[in-house]
């Protein structure tokens, strides 16, 4: 903690980068909700690029309704992790002890058509929040990573051992390799370095609460949100991109993961810091070890919602690969984690947040 001049402790912080968006603000909300330390405070940076703020808000939709939710204030900061003086300026502020890092572009097609975007958003920006974290001498991390650093997979179901690197398909995937092998990097130029880095699956539904979950600029680029909002009558047809895979109907097969399942993950990551000899970096997957073609996702979905989901097939998209899915047995070990949301509670907390909040986060 740190002390002020007039003799007062600030509080322990953690510091979220992209804490608006929709991983991110899952995560902001399970850390209030699962944690019993009162000088615990959250403070989120954010560009919103990817969140939504009403005219005239201080704060975005989310970061205010999990205020709502959880009867405790949110310290946020409209900042693109780029800009080095105003970071140093929240560590100047706040008593950071640990970062959890969420703040990048992250869509695999998009990345294909804007590959300068990604690698300055995704890899310069976190190199700069690196630089500021070592001069205020904050070496905890938990990264937000993915499972597209495997490329395409040799074997499945994919555990940490498997090749990173190889074969990669998109410079989405090809920035989160970068950033972990930095982060190895760091780990090794100096002891101090603790990083968790989670390489996630695919993430899907919402908050059981029904009041912030997936909200997409634009026309989605993951499945579910797509799915949801033809439902909802956003969208006229789901666009299935290819049916010739060797998989179980052609269509491509994912590690569906509930968003809750995954933020619970992050607390325990957290806590892992406070562990006598935890030091260097960690790599986890986090999935639920299973995967789910896309019509199969479709027709639970149209299950749980009682709503039929017209699609089209349409060709393959860039970037893309057949199959993926999770050993998930090291996450259960140095985590104490596992997913325990079904497809059914991914598909119905979906519906719920989406029926209740037909445009998203606007009013209207």
């Amino acid at each position: 903690m740190k002390t002020l001049s007039n003799g007062s402790v600030m509080s322990r912080a953690i510091l979220v980068t992209g804490g608006a968006g929709y991983v991110g603000s899952h995560t902001v909300a399970a850390l209030l909700e699962r944690d019993n330390e009162q000088d615990l405070e959250i403070v989120v940076v954010d560009n919103l690029i990817n969140a939504h703020k009403e005219n005239g808000q201080k704060k975005p939709e989310a970061i205010k309704i999990i205020e709502e939710m959880t009867n405790q204030t949110i310290q946020f900061y409209d900042v693109d992790i780029r800009d080095a003086d105003a970071l140093s300026k929240i560590f100047e502020t706040h008593s950071i002890d640990c970062v959890i890092h969420f703040a990048a572009l992250k869509a695999v097609g998009e990345s294909v058509q804007k590959p300068l975007e990604y690698y300055q958003a995704n890899i310069a920006g976190t190199c700069t929040l690196f630089e500021v974290m070592r001069k205020y001498s904050v070496y905890k991390l938990v990264y937000s990573s993915s499972c597209t650093v495997y490329g395409e997979p040799e074997r499945l179901p994919i555990n940490e051992t498997h090749p990173t690197g190889r074969g990669l398909t998109s410079p989405y995937g090809k920035s989160k390799y970068f950033c972990e092998e930095i982060m190895k990097d760091l780990c090794t130029s100096d002891s101090k370095w603790m990083v968790i880095s989670l390489r996630y699956f695919n993430p899907v539904g919402a908050h059981i609460s029904g009041r912030i979950g997936e909200d997409p600029a634009g026309i989605p680029n993951n499945l579910m949100p797509y799915i949801s909002q033809v439902a909802v009558g956003r969208l006229k047809e789901l666009l299935v991109f290819g049916n010739d895979y060797p998989t179980v109907d052609g269509t491509g097969v994912r590690d569906y993961i509930h968003v809750s399942d995954l933020a619970d993950g992050h607390v325990k990551a957290v806590k892992l810091f406070s562990q006598i000899g935890f030091s260097g970096f960690h790599a986890v997957n986090l999935g639920t070890g299973a995967g789910y073609s896309v019509l199969q996702m479709v027709s639970a979905f149209e299950a749980a919602s009682g709503c039929k989901i017209p699609y089209r097939i349409v060709g393959r998209r860039a970037g893309d690969i057949a199959a993926n899915y999770a050993d998930v047995s090291l996450s259960h070990k140095l985590l104490g984690w596992r997913a325990t949301r079904t497809l059914h509670d991914m598909c119905n907390d979906t519906w719920r947040w989406q029926r209740n909040n037909p445009n998203g986060f606007k009013k209207s």
